[in-house]
């Protein structure tokens, strides 16, 4: 049970793996010295009549070579656990920079206990493929191929039984091996949607209690664990079969060796010390091999999950990752560029249909833009676009900065994401805030950033009196998803995140859509303060907020319709009007869709 991927994984980690074969092998060999030390030993008390004191030297040495067994097994084992363990931490670190590399876009079509799975458990499995199994593969081929070579001109009868019966270990091996395989598969992605499923039930608890499906989702996670352990319970009876097997085909085999030495000894065609090696080296000559069918099923959880490790390490690089290599120590000051949408059109993958089709305008420097349409229009697709979490599928995103009258353009895909994203500040719909202190979730816009730079960031965005009356003040923890808080208190730590980090280019994502239309009017102040000199991209799905852009783009089906000022647009008959007298006759509501 091989996987390409993951031997060169084991090749990252040679010296250690060459290590933790050459000690086992060394093992091996002295397996047949101990043999033939303790032959030599019996023969010569009962055949020869010798004293305590004529063998005690062999004895002597016997007991070193033991000693020196456990000590290279010890060590064997410790640098299989180093191979283990080195390419579980590489892994992991490779996993989650692929998937930070990926962005918010790969992660909108998985689910997140199931890579929380895949990360955790899923690399955690790969421990006894790396430790145990692929060094009992080389051990298994190595240690009997000397034993049979040190055999044959002693005893070539019993050294052929041996080259014979040693094939059919591994043939049954394989042959359970394949019923096992689709097993372990089938266990390991249940358990991976019982994570995920059991994820899910925990962070929609709330509306389950609401609805009253909560005992209905306990249901649910019990049929799926019935499940799991119905597969489980079918894994292990296939691997006890299998161990049943090996040790029968062994137990066979060693017995066929000794009849065979039985017999000639029995006509003096075989002297006794060698009989007797032979007979304590069978049961060793087959030791590796079934060790190697005890460890297959290790071998074949570790496949089963590396299959979807790699999955993910090998996913579409289409979104989130650059289309073209950056260029390093190309600086661009986005208080002095235009931005330029040429022709962008953006797809999924596997639809048909595209998100963005032909979207083309221009974003000068301390310009406001905002766009409006319909959910579904392609508004938030377009900032993720500008976010780099994904690539256009057609055209290109230009960066123009003009100084001292010369213009220097370059396509974004060729500025490196980190570069770029470190002049961009961005307030979405959704904030995300983390279980930690006000200050340390503030903190995310500037790292570095003093208390005092923190606290005025917070009286900015009219957050510092709520934050004054939390029980530790900043050092408040907030919970999980800012659980604590309300979404207006919510939204202003957001904003003074922005504030915070001060990036001439700001993307506000419809960022007051889940607020009322009382707490909306209270942000708008704010809001104002922080697009104030600064270059803007605003999406709105009320219309309360873009009146004061500079320009207004109307989205319909990843199309552009319409184009100008309020005042422009709202003169002319077509979706924007009719946005307009939705939202004026909703009260400030959200428009019709």
């Amino acid at each position: 049970m091989f996987d390409r991927r993951l031997l060169q994984r084991a090749f990252s980690v040679r010296l250690a793996f060459i290590l933790t074969v050459s000690l086992g092998f060394s093992g091996g060999v002295l397996i047949v010295l101990q043999a033939r030390l303790i032959s030599s030993v019996i023969s010569q008390v009962f055949l020869d009549h010798k004293t305590l004191d004529d063998v005690i030297l062999l004895l002597l040495v016997a007991a070193a070579v033991i000693i020196l067994r456990a000590v290279l097994t010890w060590g064997g084992e410790l640098a299989a656990n180093t191979v283990a363990t080195q390419v579980k931490k590489e892994l992991r670190e490779k996993l989650y920079k692929h998937v930070v590399a990926l962005g918010p876009a790969y992660l909108t079509g998985e689910r997140t206990g199931e890579l929380t799975h895949t990360a955790v458990e899923g690399v955690e499995a790969l421990d006894a493929y790396f430790r145990e199994y692929l060094p009992q593969v080389v051990i298994a081929a190595l240690v009997p191929l000397t034993i049979v070579i040190l055999v044959f001109p002693i005893d070539w009868i019993s050294a052929v039984i041996l080259l014979v019966t040693a094939p059919l270990i591994p043939f049954f091996m394989l042959l359970i091996g394949n019923v096992s395989e689709g097993l372990t598969r089938q266990r390991w992605q249940t358990l991976s949607r019982m994570s995920a499923h059991f994820l899910d039930v925990l962070q929609g608890l709330t509306t389950l209690k609401v609805f009253g499906r909560s005992r209905e989702q306990m249901r649910v996670i019990e049929q799926i664990g019935e499940r799991y352990r119905l597969v489980t319970m079918q894994v292990l009876r296939v691997a006890f079969i299998s161990a049943l097997s090996l040790e029968l085909l062994s137990t066979l085999s060693t017995a066929l060796v000794a009849v065979g030495i039985g017999v000639r000894l029995l006509y003096g065609r075989l002297a006794f010390a060698d009989a007797l090696f032979v007979i304590f080296l069978a049961p060793d000559f087959y030791l590796p091999l079934r060790m190697l069918g005890t460890r297959f099923h290790a071998g074949v959880a570790g496949v089963s999950a590396a299959e979807r490790i790699f999955s993910i390490l090998e996913s579409y690089k289409g979104e989130g990752v650059p289309v073209k290599a950056p260029l390093r120590g190309v600086f661009i000051d986005v208080r002095h560029c235009s931005i330029c949408f040429e022709n962008i059109g953006f797809s999924y993958p596997q639809e048909s249909q595209p998100v963005l089709d032909g979207i083309s305008f221009e974003i000068q420097p301390g310009e406001k833009v905002a766009i409006v349409g319909s959910s579904g229009a392609g508004k938030s697709t377009l900032a993720n676009l500008l976010l780099r979490f994904s690539e256009p599928t057609q055209g290109d995103i230009a960066i123009k900065e003009i100084i001292d009258g010369s213009t220097r353009i370059k396509s974004l895909a060729e500025i490196p994401p980190d570069e770029w994203r470190a002049q961009v500040s961005w307030v979405p719909q959704k904030p995300y805030l983390f279980n930690a202190s006000v200050v340390e979730n503030i903190r995310m816009g500037c790292p570095a950033a003093a208390i005092e730079e923190v606290i005025a960031a917070a009286r900015q965005a009219q957050a510092h009196d709520f934050i004054q009356t939390m029980p530790q003040g900043y050092e408040t923890l907030i919970g999980e998803r800012g659980a604590r808080l309300s979404s207006g208190q919510a939204q202003r730590l957001v904003l003074a995140r922005a504030f915070l980090k001060n990036a001439p280019l700001l993307i506000l994502d419809e960022a007051t859509a889940n607020l009322d239309v009382e707490l909306e009017a209270q942000l708008q102040e704010t809001a104002s303060n922080l697009i104030r000199d600064r270059s803007v991209l605003m999406i709105a799905h009320r219309l309360g907020s873009v009146y004061q852009a500079d320009k207004i783009l109307v989205f319909s089906h990843g199309k552009i319709l319409q184009a100008g000022t309020h005042a422009e647009l709202v003169q002319q008959a077509g979706l924007y009007q009719n946005l307009v007298s939705a939202y004026v006759g909703d009260g400030g509501m959200h428009f019709n869709e």
